[in-house]
């Protein structure tokens, strides 16, 4: 009976008496499997999962620093750029993207 306590149905009396009918097999369906479901809030959690529910977040690592990549456009000799190790995507429009004339990137 504690999982039915635990139950929560937004939904107006009205449109329950409407729906009765369509509820009825999922009640029935609660009733006959609560000895699994009880047994499914008994689950044992691995590493994985209980990572999350412990709130236990792994160690911050530090800061890897930055390093420079020589890059050759047009136009430029040596031209370093930094490289972003972060978790940000920059975007850019194509048209500008166009005017740069960068050439096409290849995966290594």
């Amino acid at each position: 009976m504690e999982i039915f306590r635990d139950l929560h149905f937004e939904l107006s009396f009205t449109d329950a008496l409407i729906h009765m009918p369509k509820f009825a097999p999922m009640f029935k369906k609660l009733l006959n499997n609560k000895d699994k479901i009880i047994e499914l809030t008994k689950t044992p959690l691995n590493e994985n999962c209980s990572v999350v529910v412990l709130k236990k977040l792994p160690e911050k690592l530090g800061d890897p620093g930055r390093f420079l990549i020589l890059c050759n456009f047009t136009g430029f000799n040596n031209c370093p750029a930094l490289a972003d190790l972060g978790a940000s995507i920059n975007l850019m429009l194509l048209s500008i993207l166009k005017k740069l004339r960068l050439p096409t990137l290849k995966d290594m």
